[in-house]
């Protein structure tokens, strides 16, 4: 049974598509992941927060400048939401290392491949 977007209880923001893809072969349970693709208007972070009304929200962006820009944005205009943070030595997501990006997840209690925890 695959589920509806709908009934999907926890939410990734990351930034770009290639985040995207490096989270998705590490998460285990269902989880939307929304790309921002970078700086992100207004009216489109109203769009985001009222798809993800009433869902965990997760936001985890790059270590740099656009990253921390967008943090800061997400802060302001959706303080429920969990920041993730990875090590500034991989400054980016997709750069990360995967069991580096599943430890990070895992101590947010999102169920990740153990073959990443190694």
């Amino acid at each position: 049974m695959t589920m509806t977007i709908e009934e999907i209880e926890k939410v990734i923001i990351v930034e770009g598509r290639s985040d995207k893809k490096r989270i998705e072969g590490i998460i285990k349970e269902p989880i939307e992941i929304i790309c921002t693709n970078g700086t992100i208007s207004v009216a489109k972070l109203d769009e985001i927060i009222d798809s993800i009304y009433h869902k965990e929200v997760y936001i985890l962006v790059d270590s740099d400048d656009s990253g921390n820009k967008l943090r800061k944005q997400f802060k302001r205009e959706l303080p429920e939401a969990e920041h993730l943070y990875i090590d500034k030595m991989y400054r980016e997501v997709a750069a990360a290392p995967r069991n580096h990006i599943a430890t990070v997840l895992l101590s947010a209690n999102i169920d990740v491949n153990t073959e990443f925890l190694i």
